[in-house]
């Protein structure tokens, strides 16, 4: 997709943090941006912003998690611009860093529900559409580098399972001759909020489970906006993406030796050990 000027692309999880970065970077582009989030007073207000900076958005109150959801999102979007040509798969919750075995049912059905039924749901929804349109076409599913690195608890087992579904997906539309091409983002540290994504779980979901002794908002708030990359870099790391057509969107290159550790380990039958933090 050379020019993405007067184009649509739809951004779940767009009222902040990476999906708010990938709207602006879609909107300096030439872009219409349907922008979908399950937060509506804070979709609202940065559909105005994006608007007051003028460009042309599109807000849908979503809740990926809820095929239904998902199904209205697609039905808003197309009834707005009358197609769809870059979607992205991107919100996604956080629920801790204590052991697996110490999460409740209710983390692991919220966990799964937004970070990979939410792209699953995504990818049934808009793919068919996108497909049928004939045109080119692009599906950016937001994973992390928890889904190309041992560890990470829950969040690390959705994420890596976004990176599997997104390579088979790459493969399937290849193999079958479609238009549209797909890139798993898999980015680091970001200075976004979903270190506190407690303020959206759901009521259906009330048993959060012990949290860690060492871990609190603050501190991870801290850790977050002074070693996190801006959004708008990984918005525009994903223009450029999309632009080459190319999958795999790492975003952070000082965690290439840890990628490389982990692979040589796999080859060698090694059990799994991490690598000190970048910079540790």
């Amino acid at each position: 997709m050379d020019d993405l000027r007067d184009r649509t692309a739809v951004v779940t999880g767009a009222a902040s943090g990476i999906g708010r970065g990938m709207a602006e970077a879609f909107a300096d582009a030439g872009m219409r941006v349907v922008l979908s989030d399950v937060e509506e007073a804070v979709l609202r207000v940065t559909a105005a912003e994006l608007r007051d900076g003028g460009a042309d958005v599109h807000a849908v109150v979503t809740d990926v998690a809820e095929a239904d959801d998902v199904t209205a999102l697609a039905a808003s979007a197309l009834r707005a611009y009358g197609a769809v040509h870059v979607l992205c798969n991107n919100a996604g919750v956080y629920t801790g860093s204590k052991p697996s075995w110490e999460s409740t049912l209710d983390d692991w059905a919220w966990i799964l529900g937004v970070n990979l039924m939410g792209v699953v749901h995504g990818i049934r929804t808009f793919l068919p559409v996108m497909i049928e349109q004939g045109e080119e076409a692009h599906i950016v599913n937001t994973a992390s580098m928890a889904g190309l690195l041992p560890g990470g608890s829950l969040y690390g087992a959705t994420k890596t399972a976004v990176v599997s579904l997104s390579e088979t997906l790459h493969l399937e539309l290849v193999e079958n001759g479609h238009k549209p091409r797909v890139s798993v983002l898999c980015p680091g540290l970001v200075a976004t909020d979903i270190y506190h994504s407690q303020r959206n779980r759901p009521a259906r979901y009330p048993d959060a489970g012990p949290i860690p002794p060492n871990w609190s908002v603050e501190a991870a708030r801290k850790a977050f906006e002074n070693f996190g990359v801006p959004p708008r870099t990984i918005g525009d790391a994903v223009v450029r993406a999309i632009h080459e057509e190319r999958f795999y969107v790492l975003t952070h290159p000082e965690y290439r030796d840890h990628i490389k550790h982990r692979a040589q380990q796999i080859l060698d039958g090694e059990n799994p050990t991490l690598l000190p933090p970048p910079g540790k």
